[in-house]
């Protein structure tokens, strides 16, 4: 018998490893993040003068240490959930706490005004169902990082294929990255249309009464509400519209987070229910297509964008061509405004010193 033979672990051990794995799943990755080289890659754009091919270079450094020093999948699954908490968990957040805390500033902040507040009176005040659409929000937001690392999972381990997305050290070129964004957010509106409005829309489907039950009980709509459905509803609403353009063009990792970050960071705004947004002429349009949807009892305005819904003729109120045209004139009036207010007080100011 070979002494130097290593044991099999006993029930004990293997049941503490099972235990200690979710722990050293985030300590592993979060080592490499917060060490000098990916430290030095976020300080360097912002507090030196360091040439953009300099700034590269650290950031070739810091993707390849992470790479090297890490599982795919863990690099996959992490860089994902940061994605989702940074730009739709936090802001999502933040929304609610503005509207609790200072609800007569934000009710003139919203499209809808008070009506439109999630711990308004006619949502139920403080003790309304507030908590549990966030909670539920953000269940499917984790239910989603689970699916994406089990098809992770079936695609290496089970098939023994290559990973589902490209996770290498090379780093994709800007041209590729633009097109894979482009044509993933193309096919994510036609593939949110066709699955929104067949399968959740139509009475036929056994999954329409668990839609409405959910989130179309919900009168006016804030951040968190982009998220909140039926785990079964929000698989076929949500995920697979955003995870199958992805897939079926293989991008990689680093063009996946870009093009999470955006649909988080659309999904946060377009939900928001406020007046006031960053881009008003394509975040407003989205945003009052959203609330006509779900207002409307789901009758139409089914795609993320409105452009599968101006095609089809399912859009609900103004269409695309209509409020793209409406919004860039009050854009330009708002302009003309803001100019003739700062030439009156430039006037104003000359006359005074004369």
């Amino acid at each position: 018998m070979n002494i130097f033979l290593s044991a099999q672990p006993s029930l004990l051990e293997r049941a503490w490893l099972a235990i200690r794995y979710p722990y050293d799943l985030v300590r592993n990755p979060l080592n490499a993040l917060l060490s000098i080289p990916a430290l030095s890659f976020l300080l360097i754009p912002t507090f030196s003068s360091y040439s953009t091919s300099f700034n590269l270079l650290f950031f070739y450094v810091t993707w390849s240490t992470l790479i090297l020093s890490n599982s795919p999948l863990k690099v996959e699954v992490l860089g994902s959930l940061g994605i989702r908490v940074l730009f739709y968990l936090l802001p999502a957040t933040a929304f609610l706490a503005f509207d609790g805390a200072t609800p007569t500033l934000a009710a003139k902040a919203k499209e809808h005004g008070e009506s439109a507040l999630p711990m308004g009176e006619e949502q139920g005040g403080r003790k309304g169902r507030w908590w549990r659409t966030a909670l539920v929000s953000t269940g499917n937001v984790l239910l989603c990082i689970a699916l994406q690392s089990c098809v992770e999972l079936v695609f290496t381990k089970l098939l023994h294929f290559r990973s589902a997305l490209k996770i290498t050290t090379s780093l994709p070129m800007p041209w590729a990255i633009a097109i894979d964004l482009i044509r993933g957010l193309f096919l994510r509106e036609i593939f949110s249309y066709v699955l929104h409005r067949y399968l959740l829309h139509h009475p036929d489907s056994p999954l329409t009464s668990y839609h409405t039950r959910w989130q179309h009980t919900v009168t006016a709509p804030y951040a968190f509400v982009a998220n909140y459905d039926h785990p079964l509803a929000y698989i076929v609403h949500v995920f697979l519209p955003t995870y199958l353009p992805a897939l079926l063009f293989r991008f990689h990792l680093l063009t996946y987070h870009m093009y999470l970050a955006i649909v988080s960071l659309e999904e946060t705004f377009a939900y928001s229910g406020y007046n006031v947004l960053p881009s008003g002429l394509i975040l407003g349009g989205i945003a009052r297509r959203q609330e006509r949807h779900l207002m409307g009892e789901g009758k139409g305005n089914y795609s993320c964008l409105g452009i599968v819904d101006f095609v089809a003729g399912t859009s609900l109120g103004e269409d695309l061509v209509e409020e793209i045209t409406e919004e860039a004139e009050n854009n330009h009036v708002q302009e003309r405004l803001k100019g003739r207010v700062k030439r009156g007080g430039r006037k104003a100011k000359s006359r005074s010193r004369s």
